[in-house]
Protein backbone atom coordinates (compact mmCIF):
# COMPACT_ATOMS: atom_id res chain seq x y z
CA UNK A 1 0.00 0.00 0.00
CA UNK A 2 1.13 3.60 -0.80
CA UNK A 3 0.65 5.85 2.35
CA UNK A 4 1.10 9.53 1.98
CA UNK A 5 1.26 11.28 5.07
CA UNK A 6 1.05 15.34 5.41
CA UNK A 7 3.08 16.15 2.36
CA UNK A 8 4.05 19.52 1.65
CA UNK A 9 5.35 21.18 -1.59
CA UNK A 10 6.45 24.28 -2.77
CA UNK A 11 7.63 26.02 -5.85
CA UNK A 12 10.01 28.90 -4.86
CA UNK A 13 8.05 30.99 -2.04
CA UNK A 14 4.73 29.48 -3.06
CA UNK A 15 2.86 26.97 -1.52
CA UNK A 16 1.40 24.37 -3.29
CA UNK A 17 0.65 21.43 -1.16
CA UNK A 18 -0.63 22.07 2.62
CA UNK A 19 -0.93 18.65 4.35
CA UNK A 20 -2.11 16.10 1.66
CA UNK A 21 -2.62 12.69 3.26
CA UNK A 22 -3.97 9.75 0.94
CA UNK A 23 -3.54 6.08 0.86
CA UNK A 24 -4.03 3.89 -2.20
CA UNK A 25 -4.57 0.09 -1.54
CA UNK A 26 -3.62 -2.86 -4.74
CA UNK A 27 -6.35 -3.44 -6.42
CA UNK A 28 -8.14 -0.62 -5.87
CA UNK A 29 -8.45 2.67 -7.99
CA UNK A 30 -8.16 6.14 -6.33
CA UNK A 31 -9.19 9.26 -7.82
CA UNK A 32 -7.83 12.40 -7.67
CA UNK A 33 -10.04 15.21 -8.95
CA UNK A 34 -10.45 19.19 -8.64
CA UNK A 35 -10.56 22.07 -10.34
CA UNK A 36 -7.49 23.11 -12.56
CA UNK A 37 -4.13 24.48 -10.36
CA UNK A 38 -5.40 23.09 -7.10
CA UNK A 39 -1.92 20.77 -6.87
CA UNK A 40 -3.13 17.27 -8.24
CA UNK A 41 -0.30 16.87 -10.99
CA UNK A 42 2.54 18.68 -8.27
CA UNK A 43 1.17 15.97 -5.47
CA UNK A 44 1.95 12.83 -8.65
CA UNK A 45 5.06 14.52 -9.10
CA UNK A 46 6.03 14.51 -5.63
CA UNK A 47 4.91 11.23 -5.41
CA UNK A 48 7.36 10.20 -8.68
CA UNK A 49 10.84 11.76 -7.33
CA UNK A 50 9.61 14.14 -10.17
CA UNK A 51 9.25 17.42 -7.60
CA UNK A 52 10.87 17.67 -4.53
CA UNK A 53 8.33 18.23 -1.47
CA UNK A 54 9.09 20.22 1.30
CA UNK A 55 7.83 18.31 4.38
CA UNK A 56 5.68 14.67 4.72
CA UNK A 57 6.63 11.48 3.72
CA UNK A 58 5.87 8.73 1.76
CA UNK A 59 5.64 5.07 2.39
CA UNK A 60 5.10 2.51 0.18
CA UNK A 61 4.53 -1.13 2.02
CA UNK A 62 5.46 -0.34 5.12
CA UNK A 63 9.21 1.50 3.55
CA UNK A 64 9.79 5.27 3.96
CA UNK A 65 11.14 6.40 0.82
CA UNK A 66 12.64 9.38 2.10
CA UNK A 67 12.97 12.09 -0.59
CA UNK A 68 13.70 9.79 -3.69
CA UNK A 69 14.37 10.64 -7.33
CA UNK A 70 12.41 9.96 -10.32
CA UNK A 71 14.86 6.61 -11.07
CA UNK A 72 14.58 5.96 -7.49
CA UNK A 73 11.25 6.10 -6.99
CA UNK A 74 10.62 3.99 -10.65
CA UNK A 75 12.95 1.33 -9.22
CA UNK A 76 10.98 0.87 -5.72
CA UNK A 77 7.58 0.58 -7.88
CA UNK A 78 6.10 3.93 -8.98
CA UNK A 79 5.19 4.33 -12.75
CA UNK A 80 4.41 8.07 -13.85
CA UNK A 81 2.28 8.02 -16.56
CA UNK A 82 2.91 12.36 -17.18
CA UNK A 83 0.05 14.59 -18.42
CA UNK A 84 0.74 15.19 -21.91
CA UNK A 85 2.61 12.02 -22.37
CA UNK A 86 6.08 12.75 -22.87
CA UNK A 87 7.10 10.14 -25.27
CA UNK A 88 10.08 9.72 -27.33
CA UNK A 89 8.85 11.11 -30.63
CA UNK A 90 12.30 10.27 -32.77
CA UNK A 91 12.41 6.53 -31.16
CA UNK A 92 9.87 3.94 -32.45
CA UNK A 93 7.22 2.30 -30.45
CA UNK A 94 9.43 -0.45 -29.46
CA UNK A 95 12.33 1.63 -28.29
CA UNK A 96 10.07 3.43 -26.11
CA UNK A 97 8.74 0.82 -24.44
CA UNK A 98 12.55 -0.33 -24.10
CA UNK A 99 13.30 2.81 -21.84
CA UNK A 100 11.00 1.08 -19.36
CA UNK A 101 13.77 -1.88 -18.78
CA UNK A 102 16.28 0.68 -17.42
CA UNK A 103 14.83 0.44 -13.53
CA UNK A 104 14.64 -3.28 -13.68
CA UNK A 105 18.47 -3.88 -13.26
CA UNK A 106 19.78 -7.02 -14.32
CA UNK A 107 22.23 -7.21 -17.63
CA UNK A 108 19.84 -7.05 -20.26
CA UNK A 109 18.13 -9.09 -21.93
CA UNK A 110 14.65 -8.41 -21.37
CA UNK A 111 11.89 -8.54 -23.65
CA UNK A 112 8.47 -6.68 -23.45
CA UNK A 113 5.71 -9.21 -22.56
CA UNK A 114 3.20 -10.39 -24.47
CA UNK A 115 0.74 -8.71 -21.77
CA UNK A 116 1.31 -5.72 -23.19
CA UNK A 117 -0.14 -6.52 -26.28
CA UNK A 118 -2.98 -7.99 -25.36
CA UNK A 119 -4.48 -4.56 -23.33
CA UNK A 120 -2.77 -2.45 -26.37
CA UNK A 121 -3.02 -4.38 -29.38
CA UNK A 122 -2.35 -1.47 -31.38
CA UNK A 123 0.86 -1.12 -30.21
CA UNK A 124 2.07 -4.41 -31.62
CA UNK A 125 0.82 -3.48 -35.01
CA UNK A 126 3.05 -0.03 -34.82
CA UNK A 127 6.18 -1.40 -33.01
CA UNK A 128 8.76 0.24 -35.86
CA UNK A 129 6.52 3.20 -36.00
CA UNK A 130 8.12 6.51 -34.58
CA UNK A 131 6.20 7.56 -31.45
CA UNK A 132 6.10 11.19 -32.85
CA UNK A 133 4.63 9.83 -35.59
CA UNK A 134 1.43 8.15 -33.30
CA UNK A 135 -1.94 10.16 -32.55
CA UNK A 136 -2.51 11.31 -29.66
CA UNK A 137 -4.43 8.37 -28.01
CA UNK A 138 -1.97 5.64 -29.80
CA UNK A 139 0.33 8.34 -27.85
CA UNK A 140 -1.31 7.48 -24.43
CA UNK A 141 -1.81 4.04 -24.91
CA UNK A 142 1.99 3.81 -25.78
CA UNK A 143 2.46 5.99 -22.38
CA UNK A 144 1.14 3.91 -19.76
CA UNK A 145 2.14 0.47 -21.64
CA UNK A 146 5.96 1.76 -20.96
CA UNK A 147 4.79 2.11 -17.25
CA UNK A 148 3.61 -1.35 -17.21
CA UNK A 149 6.24 -2.51 -18.43
CA UNK A 150 8.76 -1.45 -15.22
CA UNK A 151 6.58 -3.56 -13.36
CA UNK A 152 5.08 -1.39 -10.81
CA UNK A 153 3.17 -1.49 -7.66
CA UNK A 154 1.67 2.03 -8.17
CA UNK A 155 0.51 3.63 -11.27
CA UNK A 156 0.35 7.27 -11.03
CA UNK A 157 -2.18 8.38 -14.12
CA UNK A 158 -2.28 11.82 -14.95
CA UNK A 159 -5.57 12.85 -17.41
CA UNK A 160 -5.20 10.00 -18.91
CA UNK A 161 -8.25 11.07 -20.72
CA UNK A 162 -7.08 14.55 -22.38
CA UNK A 163 -7.22 15.13 -26.00
CA UNK A 164 -8.19 11.65 -26.43
CA UNK A 165 -11.30 10.35 -29.12
CA UNK A 166 -13.96 8.37 -26.93
CA UNK A 167 -13.12 4.72 -28.29
CA UNK A 168 -9.81 5.11 -27.08
CA UNK A 169 -10.89 6.25 -23.96
CA UNK A 170 -13.02 3.49 -23.19
CA UNK A 171 -10.22 1.00 -24.05
CA UNK A 172 -8.03 3.10 -21.46
CA UNK A 173 -10.83 3.01 -18.84
CA UNK A 174 -11.05 -1.84 -19.55
CA UNK A 175 -7.32 -1.76 -19.08
CA UNK A 176 -7.98 -0.03 -15.70
CA UNK A 177 -10.56 -2.06 -15.31
CA UNK A 178 -8.35 -5.02 -15.83
CA UNK A 179 -5.60 -3.80 -13.97
CA UNK A 180 -7.84 -3.88 -10.72
CA UNK A 181 -8.74 -7.05 -11.26
CA UNK A 182 -5.39 -8.26 -11.79
CA UNK A 183 -5.22 -6.85 -7.36
CA UNK A 184 -1.42 -6.15 -7.65
CA UNK A 185 -0.80 -2.38 -8.66
CA UNK A 186 -1.95 0.64 -6.98
CA UNK A 187 -3.83 3.10 -9.12
CA UNK A 188 -3.94 6.45 -8.40
CA UNK A 189 -6.19 8.41 -11.22
CA UNK A 190 -5.88 12.16 -11.80
CA UNK A 191 -9.04 13.03 -13.67
CA UNK A 192 -10.99 16.14 -14.99
CA UNK A 193 -13.72 13.86 -16.55
CA UNK A 194 -15.53 13.26 -14.02
CA UNK A 195 -17.78 10.55 -15.60
CA UNK A 196 -14.79 8.79 -16.31
CA UNK A 197 -12.80 9.04 -12.59
CA UNK A 198 -16.36 8.28 -10.69
CA UNK A 199 -17.04 5.47 -12.94
CA UNK A 200 -13.53 3.44 -12.21
CA UNK A 201 -12.57 5.12 -8.67
CA UNK A 202 -13.10 2.89 -5.79
CA UNK A 203 -12.10 6.35 -3.27
CA UNK A 204 -11.88 9.69 -4.42
CA UNK A 205 -9.96 12.37 -2.62
CA UNK A 206 -11.05 16.14 -3.65
CA UNK A 207 -8.31 18.77 -3.63
CA UNK A 208 -8.69 22.23 -3.29
CA UNK A 209 -6.34 25.17 -2.69
CA UNK A 210 -3.58 22.25 -2.16
CA UNK A 211 -5.71 20.52 0.00
CA UNK A 212 -7.78 17.55 0.86
CA UNK A 213 -11.34 19.19 1.35
CA UNK A 214 -13.48 15.75 0.70
CA UNK A 215 -12.85 12.00 0.69
CA UNK A 216 -15.50 9.55 -0.55
CA UNK A 217 -14.85 5.83 0.19
CA UNK A 218 -17.76 5.24 -2.15
CA UNK A 219 -17.23 8.10 -5.09
CA UNK A 220 -20.89 6.47 -6.97
CA UNK A 221 -23.36 6.51 -3.80
CA UNK A 222 -21.33 10.10 -3.14
CA UNK A 223 -21.63 11.38 -6.92
CA UNK A 224 -24.19 14.31 -6.38
CA UNK A 225 -21.57 15.82 -3.05
CA UNK A 226 -18.59 14.89 -5.19
CA UNK A 227 -19.45 16.90 -8.19
CA UNK A 228 -20.66 20.14 -6.18
CA UNK A 229 -16.93 19.46 -3.96
CA UNK A 230 -15.23 19.29 -7.43
CA UNK A 231 -16.71 22.17 -8.82
CA UNK A 232 -15.70 24.38 -5.41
Amino acid sequence: MLEIQDLTLKYGQSQILHGISLTAEPGKVTGVMGTNGVGKTSLLKAIAGRHPFANGSITLNGQTLGHPTAFAAAKAGIAYVPQGREVFPLMTVEENMQTGFACLGGAGGHRIPDRIFDLFPILKEFLHRRGGDLSGGQQQQLAIARALITQPKVLLLDEPTEGIQPSIIKQIGRVIEVLREEGEIAIILVEQYFDFAVGLADQVFVINRGQVTFNSPNPKQDRATLLESVSI
